[in-house]
């Protein structure tokens, strides 16, 4: 794995082999920013990754300057990992080891953007109540954006809130805006 831009460009990071996760492709990551990038000045803005694994989309944001980036995970691994990395790095990342519904279900921080990718084994339903709670607990700035990494067989189009969606591979991005 390696961060695409920024700061820390080109730079590969090792991840142990004995982590849970499967991390976002540099392909998919460098299309998701594109995106970003022409919407958000990440040095203002306030980031939330969760079910951040590898910790891959904290890094991409704290490298092109994010001001501030929260990623939890329930995976004691994972955690170390992300905090030891954030640290050789000196990245501006927070990390927690906590289950991210309860998370957001105790959350009194507002955010910019809110990243989840649940594992695409993951229920639909369990990963509608992601964007439902985020919209109930109103964890988006005005101006914010939730964004759902799941797999090709989930659709969420009809979800109140979807704005559109974005295929790469076996990746789909689900972009919700609260507001609507």
């Amino acid at each position: 794995m390696r961060i695409i831009a920024g700061k820390h460009r080109g730079r590969r990071l090792n991840i142990p082999k004995n982590l849970p996760v499967r991390p976002t492709t540099d392909r998919a990551r460098e299309a998701l920013f594109s995106i970003l990038n022409q919407k958000f000045d990440f040095s203002t803005n306030n980031i939330l990754d969760l079910y951040a694994g590898t910790g891959s989309i904290s890094y991409e944001f704290c490298s092109r300057g994010a001001a501030s980036v929260t990623a939890v995970d329930q995976h004691a691994g994972c955690v170390r990992y992300i905090t030891q990395t954030a640290k050789d790095l000196d990245l501006p990342l927070r990390v927690y080891r906590q289950n991210c519904m309860q998370f957001l279900e105790k959350c009194k921080t507002k955010y910019n953007i809110i990243f989840a990718d649940p594992p695409y084994a993951t229920a639909q339903q369990a990963q509608q109540k992601i964007v439902k709670v985020v919209s109930e607990r109103e964890l988006l700035k005005p101006d914010g954006l939730f964004i759902l990494e799941h797999g090709e067989q989930q659709d969420f189009s009809a979800e109140r809130f979807f704005v559109e969606q974005r295929k790469y591979g076996g990746c789909v991005f689900s972009f919700f805006d609260m507001r609507t």
